[in-house]
């Protein structure tokens, strides 16, 4: 019997068999994967890095992958700054390693605590390589890559990278090193090292993707775009009479524009200031909640312009997130133009599982117009269009009925494309590739 033909009769049909729970071959072949999962952000950090794997572990973990999950003690943004060194949810381990708080805020204080939060996961790969059979890293530190990298130089452990950020490129674009600089020229080399020898690369946009194309053209066929996603099970639309969030904190009776989350150096936050500027007569208040490089800015600039339409709020527990989600009339997301196709602002789909209309702030070229075009659920604005952004705002205002139609589709769009379980079976098809390589591999060496 041919390889090929063997591989089709005793591995493929099993691992490729639909999804039922009764289903004795789907269940052995999903068994067969098992997932270390290293991320330095995870509940009950708010990070939304952390949230969204908290989310995507729950549901492979419901469909049979064996996961572990190495991250850090809460450091990015949390009400404790302690939990279990090692507990388990959900049939899921959860290890903890210690965390560093260097210059907490600051550029290189968050880029110290990144490295070490990267030696201490290759020690704990050193220990755990042997109970697992792939390894999925995230760019949460930006290099944390390196050491799938090196498990698999090391142990032949096969690891897929999903790509948040795109550094060196973030830190170029924002000022912060170079072009020419020696530092990107090393960090750009080994990127290519370690995507050349990633079984998968994940990127969250079609745009990030050509990025990646870019500077590493022979990875094209091993990247998949994997958009992030928001649980409408556990978001759902209240209405602002119904929600105590916004009577606790005043919002009944104004149009509230909701910024929420991370007040990034990747976001721009300047047009939303002018369009307030714009409004301060008008009855509409604009609430950010959340935290970031550029809060601080924003609180000051707004307290020298006397603004009083400006409410700020830190981060909210998740199980408050539903309410404070949709104690708005909009929701605001931006992107900075410096960053486009670099990062990809997670908010973006919480916003539209809260079925309240989005208006976004980004560029011309920005895939973000295309799905709020798509989805029929706002406006898209240039960077700087604040007058436009004013006047959306205005027009809504007007129109209640035209704020429901475009909250409804904006969910339902979600509902279709970007829920737990529609993305989590993307992510599982990557992982079920890499096991299927790896058996052609093995197959293969034990052949010859």
């Amino acid at each position: 019997m041919r390889l090929n033909q063997w591989i089709n009769q005793n591995f493929l049909k099993s691992i490729h068999t639909p999804l039922d729970a009764k289903n004795k071959p789907y269940v052995k072949s999903q068994q067969s994967i098992k997932l270390s999962v290293v991320t330095q952000f995870f509940p009950p950090d708010y990070a939304a890095t952390g949230q969204l794997i908290e989310e995507l572990v729950k549901q492979l973990g419901q469909q049979g992958v064996d996961i572990e999950i190495f991250t850090s003690q809460p450091g990015y943004a949390f009400r404790s700054d302690t939990a279990p060194a090692v507990e388990w949810a959900d049939q899921i381990r959860i290890q903890r390693s210690r965390t560093a708080q260097l210059w907490p805020g600051r550029i290189r204080g968050k880029a110290v605590n990144g490295v070490l939060y990267t030696l201490r996961a290759t020690l704990y790969l050193l220990k755990a390589w042997r109970r697992n059979n792939i390894l999925l890293l995230t760019t949460a530190p930006p290099f944390l890559p390196v050491i799938g990298y090196l498990a698999y130089i090391l142990f032949r452990l096969p690891y897929v990278c999903i790509l948040y950020d795109l550094y060196p490129d973030i830190a170029i674009a924002l000022g912060v090193i170079p072009k020419r600089n020696w530092l990107v020229r090393l960090w750009r080399g080994i990127n290519k090292h370690v995507w050349l020898n990633a079984k998968g690369i994940i990127v969250l946009s079609p745009a990030m993707k050509q990025q990646v194309v870019a500077h590493c053209p022979q990875v094209a066929d091993k990247i998949s775009v994997i958009h992030s996603w928001a649980n409408p099970e556990a978001i759902v639309p209240i209405a602002k009479k119904e929600n105590w969030f916004a009577w606790k904190y005043n919002l009944v009776n104004k149009f509230t524009v909701l910024y929420s989350g991370n007040m990034g150096r990747c976001h721009d936050i300047d047009t939303m200031l002018e369009a307030a500027k714009q409004l301060q007569d008008e009855p509409i208040q604009f609430v950010c909640i959340g935290g970031g490089a550029k809060r601080d800015q924003l609180i000051m600039e707004v307290d020298c312009l006397g603004l009083n339409n400006f409410t700020f709020l830190p981060y909210q527990d998740k199980q408050v997130l539903p309410y404070s989600l949709t104690a708005c009339d909009l929701s605001l997301v931006s992107v900075d133009a410096t960053t486009e196709g670099l990062v990809v602002p997670s908010k973006l789909y919480s916003a539209l599982a809260s079925g309240r209309p989005i208006a976004v702030i980004c560029s011309q070229t920005s895939y973000l117009r295309q799905l709020i075009t798509e989805a029929n659920c706002g406006g898209a604005f240039d960077n700087g269009d604040s007058q436009g952004l004013a006047q959306f705002i205005r027009f809504l205002n007007r129109d209640p009925q035209l704020r429901e139609q475009m909250g409804k589709a904006g969910r339902q769009y979600l509902q279709s494309h970007f829920t737990p379980k529609v993305i989590s079976q993307q992510y599982l098809h990557v992982l079920q590739q890499v096991v299927f390589d790896e058996v052609i591999t093995r197959t293969r060496s034990d052949v010859k």
